[in-house]
């Protein structure tokens, strides 16, 4: 895992609260990664260049990112990873949640290689 990319819905606190834990990781979130230019970008557009920086990407979206990566693999095209999380096991407004959730996967998965690799987020 190269880096972390948090979706439009993820809080940017979550960066902080990693950092703060002695996360070594670059987490980017949407809003200020690349200047803030894949604001409102489709979501295939936002995966291709996050595949192509080698950043795993964080989001709540269940329904269209599976669909996306499915056509991407029936098409032969990969991509680094897809971290998802469940409204339902974590609240997109429970920040310490997910930091913990994201601490505890990093520590157990950061050293594999995240290309087309597919995870969901649980509590820590």
């Amino acid at each position: 895992m190269n880096g972390l990319l948090l979706d439009e819905h993820l809080s940017p606190k979550i960066a902080t609260g990693l950092q703060r834990m002695g996360i070594a990781i670059t987490v980017h979130s949407m809003n200020e990664w690349n200047g803030g230019r894949f604001l409102g970008r489709t979501d295939h557009e936002c995966l291709a260049e996050a595949a192509r920086q080698g950043l795993t990407l964080v989001t709540y979206d269940v329904r269209s990112i599976p669909r996306i990566l499915k056509g991407w693999r029936d098409q032969g095209l990969s991509h680094a990873g897809v971290i998802y999380v469940d409204q339902r096991t974590i609240r997109s407004g429970d920040i310490g949640a997910l930091v913990q959730g994201l601490a505890r996967l990093i520590r157990e998965f950061s050293v594999i290689d995240w290309t087309n690799r597919q995870e969901f987020l649980r509590h820590a």
